[in-house]
């Protein structure tokens, strides 16, 4: 009887299948928080600089371009944010793979029904790429908002000694490492090839769904109709998007322990039913037969759906 155990175990597997195949193909070549950016590291390579950039292109549009691929919406956003350099028909096919793969195992180490199976391997293997994609565009986001700052800061320092806004756009491409430096790179380039610096901006907080960064393009953009003294907005905005931070990270420490209660009074009742199902797999058979089983079962479930739904309300608090 210890069939959640098992199901637990090939969901991890999955998961370690993906993580795998990522890292064989690509190694450490996108690996965040890099000293060297990736950009530098392709154009000191010999590539060349258009080459770059279109390639660094076609990797940040890839996945939102996906988004009429039916069901493949559902990933779109967070692949995009996560910058997962599989293409999103590679990412489909990983996930049939990890649906193959997981529906084997249960073959293997289960005698559920067939559609029992084929229901169980595919959730697995959606859900197993899913919950991947999903970590890694937090790691990747939360990496950014932190290096936003810094980034305002030396574009700031940059104007001040005379630099152009397109010099500092390649200060912050050049001295900051990923994941936003390879991203202000873009900028760069697109702007030493005619592209408006305020436009490219936009883009890129709509695509990574950024509110600082929108907050930065709206700047950038005023000054270019309005004029104004552009190093002087953004060392006000570096200071309000540090504060924000600042402000992030301390109701995060505040709802901490909220957060964990919720996270462990939610996962107890389930953790004990396994632990039952182990320990003494007939527990519940003088009950199992009677007609209120089913009907007391489905309430208790979406109670504790209820408590999990209404836990990450109370501790989401928007900053």
């Amino acid at each position: 009887m210890a069939t959640p155990v098992i199901y637990l175990l090939i969901f991890v597997a999955v998961l370690l299948l993906v993580e795998g195949l990522y890292l064989l193909v690509f190694g450490k070549s996108i690996s965040l928080n890099k000293r060297v950016n990736r950009r530098l590291e392709m154009l000191n390579r010999g590539d060349r600089r258009e080459e770059v950039l279109e390639r660094l292109r076609k990797e940040a549009s890839q996945h939102t371009n996906a988004r009429t691929i039916p069901f493949y919406s559902l990933f779109a956003s967070k692949a995009q944010k996560a910058n997962i350099a599989f293409s999103p028909i590679a990412l489909i096919g990983i996930m049939a793979m990890g649906s193959f793969f997981a529906f084997v195992a249960l073959s293997l180490t289960s005698e559920a029904g067939i559609y029992i199976r084929l229901i169980l391997s595919v959730g697995m293997g959606v859900g197993g790429v899913y919950f991947w994609v999903n970590s890694k565009a937090k790691k990747r986001m939360g990496l950014m908002e932190e290096q936003l700052p810094d980034a305002v800061e030396l574009m700031v320092r940059s104007l001040r000694v005379g630099h152009p806004f397109a010099s500092a756009i390649q200060a912050v491409a050049r001295e900051i490492p990923d994941p936003l430096g390879t991203e202000f790179g873009i900028i760069a380039d697109e702007a030493a090839y005619g592209r408006n610096i305020a436009e490219a901006l936009s883009e890129m907080a709509e695509r990574l769904d950024m509110q600082d960064l929108r907050f930065l393009a709206v700047a950038v953009s005023i000054q270019q109709t309005s004029g104004g003294n552009l190093a002087e907005v953004l060392d006000g905005l570096s200071k309000v998007i540090r504060s924000r931070f600042r402000l992030f990270r301390r109701v995060r420490a505040i709802t901490a322990e909220p957060r964990w209660s919720g996270v462990f009074l939610s996962a107890f009742p389930v953790a004990i039913l396994v632990i039952i199902q182990v320990v003494s797999p007939h527990y519940y058979d003088d009950v199992k037969g009677t007609s209120s089983f089913i009907p007391m079962a489905i309430v208790v479930f979406a109670l504790l759906g209820a408590n999990v739904i209404f836990m990450k309300i109370m501790t989401t608090i928007k900053v």
